[in-house]
């Protein structure tokens, strides 16, 4: 059995509207991942779950305050409620639920369901709750052994690996061990016998061998304390022969001295699956654990995940995890994520997308941990390459749209493969994530020299390049999607044309220089001959007009076969140059230190940046650019 479906009704951040809940998720056997940035509501579904259904561990778990939802004026509403179906029974899971059952016929087979019912509400200062089977008005109460059953296993975020699998009374490695099947029976085990024999092999080195002159010097110690025939008699044992205290009194450490959080925490997960693939008494099999990336480095997590999924993904066992981990969202299955966002889980799997199965499988196998920064951001401006990544935060911050505040991440494709990423949320069913994507592309509508009646023109394919932009818009556009196509050619064709010529053509000399220098640097002699480069250039086109000016311009980072190697290198010295030329900066600094400084950590001269924003909002070249910026933080400038 697993859970399916849990909906919450004013709990926490989750106001419900009539019978509709404030958040509904649906849940599938294997893993099932909750991915989503902060406060998205990934604690709130596994503290619901340890409410109705208690933890192994018998954490104390109670409703508290916060758990009622709070309205923007701070007025608290003093119910909240949580549904919870558990289905998909076997038949010896089904017969210790017997009486709470729902039961639906098909064909031959019986599918069985349960649906629970939990309910908190305030009376003056106490809370108080109940756990229903159906309606809270005339559900049954679950009596102790159900309730026991449908205990979860809960791994919380912070854990103290070492602390939890250390001997103890009421251990959690005894509690663990004493649910496996092989602690059944706690009045004949080969452990007893074990220690038994251990005892007498000790009070036999105690009463005849080396050690009975310590022992008798107790007894003779003790007789004094006494009374004359008080009968009490000294005896050395190692434990009491009892199951529970002998599992008490074990620990579960490795090998390595001193092992590390992360070498701890994988043998505390470890221990507690052990229960998940050991349970033969019909209860729930399922996990619940908070930031599974707690304390591992990359490669520890990816082969956690690697196991999870291969060893649960076809079995009953049920786990549920959140993470904030880039790392295990890139190898999570798509199927096996629900993601969080605006107070709503996605299931993530195939049919619920507008992904084709081709394009479904390609973003599984090319979602790297990078791309997968896409799950946890408000809004995604997706590129192509390497220029856009690297100028594009730059821009963002001179438009007052600084990316990392409105939470927006660049996603780097690498390729035009835009719609085998965008779609992904894109539902079938028509819902809305509302994720605002925005689609970076270039028209690739190349201008060229013509020679027609021995007279040779330029042919800036104006009404072409306008078409094209139209065509490519409406392919990348749907739902949230949208696309922000260059008006001309390419981003840098068109940052030629703009009102950053200048500083651009700069760039692109500071680019040639750094490609063919062995150190990656400038030098004042580079810099005089940058400079000595750039006004030779401008001599050269003198009299082209500002088209054919940014053709030859652009020109200068191709190579004979007509592409570059330049984009990157170009468009960080650009980014780069336009920081510099908006910084408040310490007398010395020259841009000879582009590359050697961190330029965030030095003030913005504001006049600049308003006198340089003015000219980028305006520029018609470049303003795809802000608008996909804008739309990605959901800003949308007023004029």
């Amino acid at each position: 059995m697993i859970v399916s479906k849990l909906e919450l009704y004013n709990f926490r951040q989750f106001k419900s509207s009539g019978e509709s809940p404030g958040l509904s998720v649906s849940f599938h056997k294997g893993l099932n991942a909750l991915i989503g940035e902060n406060d998205s509501g990934k604690t709130a579904i596994i503290d619901s779950l340890k409410l109705v259904l208690l933890t192994q561990s018998n954490e104390y778990v109670r409703p508290i305050d916060e758990d009622f939802y709070v309205d923007e004026d701070g007025n608290v509403i003093n119910e909240f409620k949580i549904k919870c179906v558990i289905d998909n029974f076997s038949q010896n899971e089904a017969k210790n639920f017997i009486e709470y059952l729902c039961f639906e016929h098909c064909g031959e087979k019986t599918n069985y369901s349960m649906h629970l019912c939990y309910r908190a509400w305030k009376d003056k200062n106490r809370i108080y709750s109940e756990l229903r089977v159906g309606s809270l008005e005339d559900g049954i109460v679950l009596n102790g052994k159900a309730k026991e059953l449908l205990k979860a296993v809960y791994l919380k975020p912070l854990r103290d690996a070492e602390r939890e699998m250390r001997s103890g009374r009421n251990s959690r490695l005894a509690q663990i061990l004493s649910g496996h099947s092989l602690f059944v029976n706690k009045e004949e085990h080969k452990l007893k016998d074990i220690l038994s024999k251990a005892n007498q092999d000790i009070e036999n080195y105690f009463t005849k061998e080396e050690g009975k002159m310590v022992l008798d010097n107790i007894k003779n110690s003790l007789s004094s304390f006494n009374v004359p025939d008080t009968a009490s008699e000294a005896q050395v044992k190692v434990a009491d022969i009892q199951l529970k205290k002998i599992l008490e009194s074990l620990s579960l450490v490795v090998s390595e001295i001193n092992p590390g959080l992360g070498e701890l925490n994988l043998l505390f997960i470890a221990a507690e699956l052990l229960l998940l693939n050991s349970d033969t008494s019909g209860g729930l099999r399922l996990a619940l654990i908070e930031e599974l990336e707690a304390h591992l480095h990359p490669q520890a997590q990816l082969r956690l995940i690697d196991y999870l999924q291969k060893e649960y993904d076809k079995t009953g066992t049920q786990i549920i995890i959140s993470t904030h981990s880039t790392i295990l969202a890139s190898k999570i299955n798509l199927k096996n994520v629900i993601l969080l966002k605006n107070k709503t889980g996605y299931d993530m799997s195939y049919e619920n997308t507008k992904l084709e199965k081709g394009d479904y499988l390609f973003l599984q196998r090319f979602l790297d941990a990078t791309k997968a920064n896409l799950f946890f951001a408000r809004g995604i401006l997706m590129v192509e390459g390497d220029a856009e990544n690297l100028l594009l935060p730059v821009l963002a911050e001179v438009i007052d749209c600084p990316l990392e505040k409105h939470g927006v991440s660049i996603v780097n494709v690498g390729s035009t493969a835009f719609l085998r990423f965008s779609r992904i949320f894109l539902r079938n069913n028509g819902e809305n994530i509302n994720v605002p994507i925005s689609v970076i592309t270039d028209c690739d509508i190349k201008p060229e020299y013509k020679n027609e009646g021995g007279e040779e023109f330029f042919d800036e394919k104006i009404e072409e390049s306008e078409e094209t932009v139209v065509r490519k818009e409406s392919i990348y556009t749907m739902g949230s999607v949208r696309g922000y196509i260059t008006p001309r050619w390419t981003l840098e064709y068109c940052l030629a044309l703009s009102c950053l010529q200048d500083v651009f053509h700069k760039a692109i000399r500071c680019g040639k220089k750094i490609k063919n220098s062995d150190k990656y640097t400038l030098t004042k002699e580079k810099l005089a001959e940058i400079e000595k480069e750039i006004e030779d250039d401008q001599k050269q086109w003198v009299g082209l007009t500002p088209t054919e000016k940014a053709y030859k311009m652009y020109h200068l980072m191709l190579d004979n076969t007509g592409k570059s190697g330049l984009k990157a290198i170009v468009a960080q010295c650009l980014a780069a140059l336009i920081k510099m030329n908006i910084s408040i900066l310490p007398e010395g600094v020259t841009e000879l230190d582009m590359f050697d400084l961190d330029l965030y950590q030095y003030k913005i001269d504001e006049v600049k940046k308003e006198k340089l924003m003015n000219k980028i909002v305006k520029d018609p070249y470049i303003k795809y650019l802000v608008d996909a910026i804008e739309y990605s933080v959901n800003n949308g400038r007023k004029e």
